[in-house]
């Protein structure tokens, strides 16, 4: 239950800071996008403020256990291959079209209108079909 209450509060101030930080704003995101119109910076900031604190987590937690239990996970490995270019590919084209990722877009439900709500449905449908894709390719053209 604790597990629970901590993951409730930690997403909770994380769609707060989503908010705060306007990243639940369309235009905001498309703004970040549109390098050669009129481009917003704002989200360099808002990255900033999320990479930083996460890479000295990292490297706090060397050696550590979660308050709550399990484990901490491990670091990704550094490799780059077909799934992470087609996945970031695949994530980029999503985002810029809609101006929205997963968190934003959860987010964004409860003032966004009915686009939120048609957005999270095409996202819940990718995140299905997505491994059904993936072995079909996997079929077709094995990965090295």
């Amino acid at each position: 239950m604790q597990r629970l209450v901590f993951a409730f509060i930690a997403g909770g101030l994380f769609g707060a800071g989503l908010f705060v930080s306007g990243m639940t704003d369309t235009t905001k995101v498309q703004g970040w996008l549109d390098v050669f119109g009129t481009w917003d910076p704002t989200l360099a900031f808002v990255m900033g403020g999320a990479i930083l604190p996460m890479a000295i987590a990292w490297m706090l937690t060397k050696g550590r256990r979660p308050i709550v239990g399990g484990e901490f996970p491990t670091p990704p490995e550094p490799k780059i291959g077909r799934n992470l270019v087609l996945g970031s590919v695949l994530f980029g084209a999503g985002w810029g079209l809609a101006g929205l990722c997963p968190g934003p877009a959860v987010a964004s439900l409860s003032y966004g209108g009915w686009p939120h709500w048609v957005f999270l449905v095409a996202m819940l449908a990718g995140m299905w079909a997505a491994p059904m894709v993936r072995s079909q390719l996997d079929k077709a053209v094995p990965a090295e």
